[in-house]
């Protein structure tokens, strides 16, 4: 087997730069929670492939579906020759997805081709140019997809003009709250102002769609108050716009419910999903209302290997998982180890400002001082780094780059998990002692 050092060379010889690595490590095998590399050194995994393998590396489930699915046909194309996998998934989705109304599904392959195809739909069905995207957003790196994203660097920075038509809200970012409120007495304001947006922005009748994470992802793992999402729906309806809820990172499982929809209690028009949906393979899905979905014309939507029947096979494995593992259950639980882990750490570790998040996708915002709340992103990419040196992967995020989050597989076991926010522990330690 080839060393690190070889690897590296050959990487930096052969891959541009701009394709990024947060770790000088080359994977020789993974297994549900643990990461091997070419060094024999083992890693307990809290990122999860950011958030891709929510029922573990190499689920023995998954990897029998994609075997047996391998040895029958690879990729005929659905355009050319229709198979039961993408139909028997689309039904799957039709059927567990929040919405008591008929729908239908279409599938891709990346996060980003969901987002934009989910725009087209919604553009198509509407007659209207504009979109609406959020504050501390992400919606992927294509053209239309970093246009949707809010953070200027690394995603957007030198690779303009970006796609047009895109108006950008505040979120409901409650410790940061852009209209310098405090919750509830607020009264929601920052999705009232939904309203002002459409006297100063762009007119509610140009507006498409509204896009948006019910848990923000890259932008810091933020969760609005539980009736934010219903006031939101109630103004897009009222005004005709398509209401996209874009689960990529924060569905299959993710928050303690098998879609975070599902915790706010609101029907999205359009429900992307991907990441997790087949657990390392490379799928993402439209799913929506019927009448929607079905507005294309014949021939508007698809791509060649969009919906391939190995990832189709590893969806339904995936599925299946999460029923008979009780998975959603397991996370549940998981999420509520982590969280009194991350109180306890708030409270002996000043410099966590926060803990927030649902579920076991949970977030600690770092600050430098809990009074200005200035954001620690140095002393979190230490905290990183001194957690890779000890075995365990980690991952921060945030548009200051100041929130370590948790993605490890639900499947983690209990001793995993121990041993990894041990090291979490330890790390916060070293931080302080140096800072």
């Amino acid at each position: 087997m080839r060393s690190t050092e070889e690897l590296l060379k050959l990487r930096a010889k052969h891959v541009p730069k701009g394709v990024f690595n947060i770790l000088p490590i080359f994977v020789s095998k993974a297994e549900g929670a643990i990461i091997s590399d070419v060094e024999d050194r083992q890693y307990i995994d809290f990122a999860g492939g950011i958030g891709v393998e929510n029922v573990g590396h190499c689920a023995r489930r998954v990897v029998e579906a994609v075997q047996q699915q391998a040895q029958k046909y690879m990729h005929p194309c659905f355009h050319v020759t229709m198979y039961a996998p993408y139909i028997d998934l689309a039904q799957k989705l039709n059927e567990v997805t929040p919405g008591r109304f008929p729908k239908m599904t279409m599938f891709a392959n990346s996060g980003a081709e969901a987002v934009e195809n989910a725009i087209k739909i919604a553009r198509y069905y509407t007659k209207r140019p504009a979109v609406i995207a959020f504050e501390n957003a992400f919606h992927g790196r294509t053209l239309l997809g970093m246009a949707l994203t809010s953070k200027v660097k690394p995603y957007k920075w030198g690779f303009g003009p970006v796609a047009p038509e895109v108006y950008r809200i505040p979120f409901a970012y409650c410790y940061r709250c852009s209209y310098g409120r405090t919750y509830p007495a607020c009264d929601l304001r920052c999705a009232e102002a939904l309203n002002d947006f459409f006297v100063n922005q762009v007119s509610g009748d140009q507006v498409a769609a509204l896009i948006v994470e019910p848990v923000q992802g890259e932008g810091g793992f933020i969760v609005p108050p539980r009736k934010y999402f219903k006031r939101v729906k109630e103004i897009c309806d009222a005004n005709g716009i398509v209401f996209i809820m874009d689960e990529i990172q924060s569905g299959m499982g993710r928050t303690g419910y098998l879609f975070a929809s599902e915790y706010f209690g609101v029907e999205p028009d359009l429900i992307l999903t991907a990441k997790s949906l087949a657990a390392g393979m490379p799928l993402s899905a439209v799913t929506g209302k019927a009448e929607i979905m079905d507005a294309p014309h014949v021939g508007g939507l698809g791509g060649t290997y969009g919906g391939n029947p190995l990832a189709c096979a590893a969806a339904l494995a995936v599925f299946d998982l999460l029923q008979e593992e009780h998975l959603i259950e397991k996370g549940k639980k998981l999420g509520q180890k982590v969280r009194r882990a991350f109180e306890q750490l708030k409270e002996k570790y000043e410099i966590i400002g926060a803990v927030r998040g649902l579920g076991p996708m949970l977030g600690l915002e770092l600050v430098k001082d809990r009074e200005t709340r200035e954001p620690a992103a140095e002393e979190a990419r230490k905290i990183v780094q001194i957690a890779f040196e000890n075995r365990l992967i980690l991952l921060s995020c945030g548009n200051f780059g100041n929130v370590i989050r948790t993605l490890m597989p639900l499947s983690i076991e209990d001793d995993q998990l121990e041993r990894g926010l041990a090291v979490l522990d330890d790390a916060f330690s070293r931080v302080r002692r140096t800072g």
